[in-house]
């Protein structure tokens, strides 16, 4: 294999496909790069054995080839260049591949091709969905998917039909976010699929406006293509937890308030929050909200802020960290925040759409 490329273009690609790699793989060769040169375009696979990140670019093509070599090295010596084209050939017997770039040279040894494993391949029917709101409902529902390796279903997000379009929603046991794409292109009637958050977190990454996604599903597997990107991810099995129950049909108590006045004062307030237990309790009467945090031995903070209230006087308080994610990427300038008591679930809503909630769950206190 031999080409050239512009060492830019050449960059992004590595780093892309080095992303779905792990620093510590389980297979030694996982830790690599695929390069596959067929003609004038080059594909860069990276990956382990839960997420593959694959792109395709254009380079000066010479002679046809595969070379695996190391994800981390190659992207290093690559990226250390100054602009200009960088040459990769790998055409000689003892399995190095000679990388350079003006007055540069590097020699690198190579793993074998055949090693290398191959990608999933999908044979279901692709769906199109716009990438600028998949983008936005990924940016709002995936930091409330767990981390916690222990509750696999929960590290994931489901996707689901609803109505005219998509759903997708994510919990960790402490908030639920419930995120609605109507109109959008829908999956076959009836299925759910759980996606790894971190598969998605990383396919946010190159979502921009103006892009459609290609997303096609497999028995086991889920790819979504972005222009020269593909990004694939082996679903999450088992059964995601009947949210819905979790949703209160009612909130008979109901705060309405300027979101980003909101979470300005919860950031604010939260600087007396020093321990990472410690809550902010929320004090809603007609027409008033009080935030207050206090930490024994440090002292304590407070903010009035003007409200729409209606219902019985209340106090509820929450984990601060959580409640600003959940204020964050409520859409809208206005928001309601619905309780039933300072006990059970409480739901942040934007005033002008129903197509989006963030369930919080209050914190205990005496």
């Amino acid at each position: 294999m031999k080409f050239r490329c512009e060492r830019e273009e050449l960059s992004e690609a590595l780093g892309l496909a080095q992303r779905a790699t792990s620093p510590r793989p389980s297979n030694p060769i996982l830790g690599n790069l695929r390069l596959h040169l067929v003609g004038n375009q080059l594909t860069v696979t990276g990956g382990d054995l839960s997420i593959t990140i694959t792109s395709v670019i254009t380079v000066g093509g010479e002679t046809d080839g595969v070379a695996v070599l190391p994800a981390k090295l190659i992207n290093d010596i690559v990226r250390s260049f100054e602009s200009g084209a960088v040459e990769i050939d790998t055409d000689f017997e003892d399995g190095r591949a000679r990388i350079s770039s003006g007055r540069s040279n590097f020699e690198c040894n190579m793993s074998p091709a055949e090693e290398y494993p191959s990608a999933a391949d999908l044979d279901g029917e692709p769906i199109t969905l716009g990438a600028g709101d998949l983008a936005e409902g990924l940016r709002q529902v995936v930091k409330a998917a767990s981390n916690d390796e222990s509750r696999p279903i929960l590290t994931g997000v489901l996707l689901t039909t609803e109505g005219t379009g998509l759903r997708l929603v994510s919990t960790d046991s402490y908030r639920l976010v419930v995120r609605d794409l109507p109109g959008t292109t829908q999956l076959p009637v009836g299925e759910k699929v759980i996606v790894p958050s971190r598969a998605l977190n990383e396919l946010s990454r190159f979502l921009t406006e103006e892009d459609d996604v290609k997303v096609t599903l497999g028995d086991r597997d889920i790819s979504f293509e972005v222009g020269t990107l593909r990004l694939s991810t082996k679903l999450i099995d088992g059964e995601f937890p009947n949210y819905e129950n979790l949703i209160p049909e009612s909130q008979p108590n109901r705060l309405q308030v300027e979101r980003v006045a909101l979470l300005a004062a919860v950031k604010r307030v939260r600087l007396m929050a020093r321990d990472p237990n410690t809550p902010i309790r929320l004090t809603m009467s007609a027409d008033s909200l009080e935030l207050r945090a206090t930490t024994p031995d440090v002292g304590e903070a407070s903010e009035q802020m003007d409200a729409i209230y209606s219902g019985e006087e209340l106090q509820v308080a929450f984990n601060p960290e959580y409640l600003i994610d959940g204020l964050e990427v409520t859409p809208g300038d206005e928001i309601t925040l619905g309780t039933v008591d300072g006990l059970k679930p409480a739901l942040l809503r934007p005033v002008d759409s129903g197509d989006f909630l963030y369930l919080l769950m209050p914190v205990r206190v005496t």
